[in-house]
């Protein structure tokens, strides 16, 4: 009975544990952060992209993880075409300007 509670309590812990390292208090990906959105944008809403010598330039002003981590979510975007991506734009941009390193 004891092994049971405990592998129990092992499973229930991990699956907790990994829903919590999984959120972002951010948004679900690297491209919901807004403070790292906001420089490929001419307004608040993000709708009008920036040129594409101020793409290059917002691009490289961030850090390689951070590069990283948006190439990684316009990656999962493309696998997971659906009407909730919302950043094709974007993606076809860090793919034509910034994506190749």
């Amino acid at each position: 009975m004891n092994i049971k509670v405990i592998c129990f309590g092992a499973m229930t812990l991990s699956m907790v544990a990994g829903t919590a390292l999984a959120a972002s208090d951010t948004g679900t990906s690297a491209l919901d952060d807004p403070a790292k959105m906001q420089p490929f944008y001419t307004d608040s809403s993000r709708k009008t992209m920036v040129s594409d010598d101020d793409f290059v330039k917002a691009w490289k002003a961030l850090t390689p993880d951070d590069q990283t981590a948006m190439m990684k979510a316009c990656e999962d975007e493309a696998k997971d075409a659906t009407a909730a991506n919302s950043h094709p734009e974007f993606c076809s941009s860090v793919k034509a300007n910034g994506g190749s390193k």
